[in-house]
């Protein structure tokens, strides 16, 4: 079993950053929750990939690898590198109001859910060598329309 960080990113990606751009985009802020001191573990979507096909090649049968590189990225960087990339103003939504502003992605980016992949990494050899995740966001293939 491959359990991935919550954050896949890079060209193409389709999911939780690419949507938080998109509400970003539609609400003419960036926000997090109260602090952003809440963090999300993220892996760049090759070096996932490249994890899956070790795990396919050799894992021994019930192995649980984790896909991740960086442990948790903190949700107000990760608001900051979306401001700077769409230049809107960067702002704290109270925990109250997360719903309204963030909608069904509220409750996943209010978590606080750090994850290691050390075992992973020492056990089957890999090592993601990919942007992370702000780098990914800096890049600027993300804002693009």
């Amino acid at each position: 079993m491959v359990r991935f960080a919550p954050t896949l990113h890079g060209p193409g990606d389709h999911g939780f950053i690419a949507t938080l751009v998109r509400i970003a985009r539609e609400q003419r802020v960036s926000g997090y929750i109260d602090d952003g001191g809440n963090r999300w573990p993220a892996v760049h979507r090759p070096d996932a990939a490249n994890l899956v096909r070790r795990a396919v090649q050799g894992a021994p049968a019930g192995s649980t690898l984790h896909a991740t590189a960086e442990e948790g990225v903190p949700t107000r960087v990760i608001a900051d590198a979306i401001g700077r990339g769409l230049d809107l103003p960067v702002v704290s939504i109270p925990a109250d109001q997360a719903g309204a502003y963030f909608g069904w992605m509220a409750r996943f980016l209010g978590a606080d859910a750090p994850a290691s992949s050390s075992e992973t990494q020492q056990q089957f050899g890999w090592t993601p060598v990919r942007p992370g995740l702000i780098a990914d966001l800096d890049a600027g293939y993300y804002f693009e329309q």
